[in-house]
């Protein structure tokens, strides 16, 4: 039996096994999903508008940068810096609203997929190995379901906090108060637009975007001896928010800043630096901020384009 490692959220128990699992449809998640598509689709056939397509980029840009990238992502799930409580709500509120899960679900995903690969053997569900399609049908619509899991272990900070708790329970829902402003502010059209095809682009994205970058693109590091390899995808930082810098996350999972190298846009860790300027963040974590993670090789930098 391969030897399995722990992470800071996930414990191996003794009958803990990486392999033996299988993939599993999940029909709320795979309604959710069409749902939202479907209605989206007909905002835009039915109501194609300018303001309408104002609110669909910019509630796109709000909740995936602010939410997303830094709420959830950098923040609640890696603590790659700090925030006055209040803040921290209300960034991972946004994060909410991109509609993948809660708080806690999105750190059991998130992490879970961290502990597969971090392992000397990963399945293909959580190395998006599968194919273009499978692996969106895998990924949007289903999960991978281990016989014998490894012990999650949340911290009580989030585990035990009552707004954090109560967003979990209603993730779904928290869609409601938004949908209800849009209405009252521009009717069907910004309901639409604004909820139902920004989740679905927002999902649909999410998922094309973790596909390429563990499969291709340009790599500056690897780390020596798992599985699963990140790879940076050129040229879509303003749409990803800096996510996009996936290689250089898997060497510097600590770090806000995702764009690490020359020329590297990272809208995220700008918006983080805006928030520490305001006295709003605090403790921002750099690639240097923490040891170098074990196995960590490099590969090649980023040269300069001459002109």
């Amino acid at each position: 039996m391969a030897h399995l490692v722990s992470t800071d959220r996930f414990h191996v128990l003794p009958e803990t096994s990486a392999l033996q699992g299988h993939v599993r449809c999940l029909p709320i998640k795979t309604v959710w999903l069409f749902g939202h598509g479907a209605a989206g689709i007909t905002g835009v056939i039915l109501y194609p508008q300018l303001d309408a397509l104002l609110v669909f980029l910019g509630l796109t840009a709000v909740t995936i940068c602010a939410g997303h990238s830094v709420g959830m992502h950098r923040l609640l799930i890696h603590r790659s810096f700090e925030t006055p409580r209040l803040v921290e709500y209300a960034l991972v509120w946004l994060g909410t609203l991109v509609s993948m899960a809660g708080p806690i679900g999105m750190i059991r995903t998130h992490d879970l997929r961290d502990w597969h690969q971090r392992q000397t053997e990963c399945p293909p569900h959580p190395a998006h190995q599968a194919a273009f399609w499978r692996d969106a049908w895998w990924q949007l619509c289903c999960e991978y379901r281990l016989d014998h899991p490894p012990k999650f272990v949340l911290e009580d900070r989030v585990k035990q906090d009552p707004i954090y708790r109560f967003i979990e329970k209603t993730w779904m829902w928290q869609q409601l108060p938004l949908a209800l402003t849009l209405y009252a502010l521009g009717g069907w059209a910004w309901v639409l637009w604004g909820c139902s095809l920004r989740i679905f682009v927002s999902l649909v994205g999410h998922w094309l975007v973790g596909h390429v970058s563990h499969r291709r693109g340009h790599q500056g590091w690897r780390i020596a001896g798992v599985p699963v390899q990140g790879y940076n995808i050129r040229y879509i930082s303003l749409l990803t928010f800096g996510e996009n810098w996936h290689c250089n996350h898997h060497a510097f999972p600590h770090s806000a800043k995702l764009g690490v190298e020359r020329g590297q846009m990272d809208p995220g860790y700008y918006f983080i630096r805006a928030l520490q300027k305001l006295g709003l963040a605090s403790q921002l974590k750099t690639p240097d901020s923490e040891p170098e993670r074990k196995g960590l090789q490099r590969v090649q930098a980023i040269v300069p384009t001459r002109r």
